[in-house]
């Protein structure tokens, strides 16, 4: 049987893991499950968008809901709302060269995952 393991953080210092602080071990898993099943992308591209600079921005989002009294589950599962009802707009789509358009969360974890390098 061949078992699907979720990658973990190449980036302990910034990016996602580093901003959830205490909460890193039981969030990263969790977050990277629910983002790979809401955008359809794979996990190494959900790493890469975790470990980079927007995924310091998601974590900001998933400790404001935590901060609110939700769980890491609930938590994640409201910031990756917020994060698909924002739009790509013009000036990010012309910096990063993702789609007009496209949700602002399925668009960086694509680009991040093709880039590695993640502003």
């Amino acid at each position: 049987m061949h078992i699907n393991a979720t990658p973990t953080t190449q980036n302990e210092a910034w990016g996602f893991w580093g901003t959830m602080g205490g909460h890193a071990c039981v969030a990263w898993p969790v977050a990277m499950q629910q983002i790979a099943e809401v955008t359809g992308e794979p996990l190494e591209s959900v790493r890469a968008f975790l470990d980079s600079k927007q995924g310091r921005h998601f974590a900001d989002s998933v400790r404001d809901g935590l901060a609110g009294g939700l769980s890491i589950n609930a938590a994640v599962a409201q910031a990756i709302t917020k994060w698909m009802d924002w739009k790509i707009g013009r000036i990010t789509a012309r910096e990063t060269g993702i789609p007009r358009g496209l949700p602002y969360l399925t668009g960086f974890v694509i680009h991040c995952g093709l880039d590695e390098v993640c502003y």
